[in-house]
């Protein structure tokens, strides 16, 4: 337990200070790509797998690791480009997203390496819906590009963007109109999710694209109209990893300007588990939801909403847009 706490500790101060840790890797070729350490539990060669015929053709297979069976995606089919080779010559990146532990096979390792938010850019303008990156950045004069893997396992598995009717009741007599909720979140997908459960609620959204973005927003609004903060604002709804500014630095910039630090913040994050629990301490946000169960996310929208009606019976009107 005290090696656990120690690790936690470690990326407890490594977050709370803008910094991610990538691990970096290959894909068959010369380029390099990322995710964040932090959802990674292993990496090992990849074993033999067992097939599964009748399942989409980036699963590669499935496999026991430490007890529990998991699925192997094809990381560089994923993404839309040709097969890895043997599997035997592969490695296996084992992590979690969105509270499932799932398998990627990639060719090669590359290296971990210690970076500030600052430095990873979210992927050029004009690459479309198609586009599996979630951010760029630049190791050894080189780009890395960072894998959306929320994006692709969307894809794989169909996941439903709705909340189901029962979890949307609502006190008939409060009135949304005109008021909103900021949503940051670097992910399309995230992004599309979260918005189809705020309409089937009925309440407006914004869309902010990173913390820093969210941010700036924000501090518009508290310096040219505050009532947009006290009376609109319902909350703010975060993914964590961002580019630029992450969810956690975000929430604490928030807290710390008391022009908006009563503002609600939850962190809606495909992390997980005991380091996130000590983040949201850290940090002061008011609630922390794993993506992505729609059912769960607009039962915490909705109490909100119910709590914000209760102290603000008029709002000024805040239209739909994005940043």
């Amino acid at each position: 337990m005290s090696g656990l706490m120690s690790d936690v500790n470690l990326r407890t101060q490594l977050a709370g200070n803008n910094r991610l840790e990538i691990l970096m890797f290959y894909l068959g070729g010369k380029q390099r790509y990322g995710i964040n350490v932090f959802k990674v539990q292993e990496v090992i060669h990849c074993p033999p797998l067992t097939k599964l015929p009748t399942s989409n053709s980036i699963v590669r297979g499935i496999v026991n690791i430490r007890g529990k069976t998991i699925s192997v995606i094809d990381l560089s089919m994923a993404i839309g480009s040709k097969p890895q080779g043997d599997e035997k010559d592969c490695f296996l990146v084992v992590a979690e997203y969105n509270s499932t532990t799932q398998g990627f096979l990639v060719s090669d390792m590359d290296r971990i390496v210690n970076m500030n938010w600052e430095d990873i850019k979210a992927p050029p303008k004009g690459m479309g819906e198609a586009c599996y990156l979630t951010a760029i950045t630049t190791v050894d004069d080189a780009f890395v590009e960072i894998i959306d893997i929320e994006k692709i396992l969307a894809v794989l598995t169909g996941l439903n963007n709705g909340a189901s009717p029962k979890h949307i009741g609502m006190s008939s007599d409060l009135i949304l109109e005109g008021k909103c909720i900021l949503v940051v979140d670097d992910s399309i997908v995230a992004r599309k999710q979260i918005q189809c459960v705020l309409d089937q609620i009925g309440i407006s959204s914004v869309i902010a694209t990173n913390g820093r973005e969210g941010l700036m927003l924000l501090q518009q609004w508290a310096e040219n109209e505050p009532k947009k903060i006290e009376k609109s604002l319902i909350m703010v709804i975060s993914d964590v990893e961002m580019p630029e500014m992450d969810g956690y630095t975000l929430t604490t910039e928030i807290k710390k300007d008391a022009r908006l630090a009563s503002i609600y913040v939850i962190l809606h994050t495909s992390l997980s588990g005991i380091f996130n629990s000590s983040m949201v301490k850290k940090v002061g946000a008011d609630e922390f939801i794993s993506k992505y169960d729609p059912d769960i996310l607009s039962a915490a929208v909705i109490a909100q909403i119910e709590r914000f009606c209760s102290n603000n019976v008029n709002g000024s009107v805040i239209e739909n847009k994005k940043i």
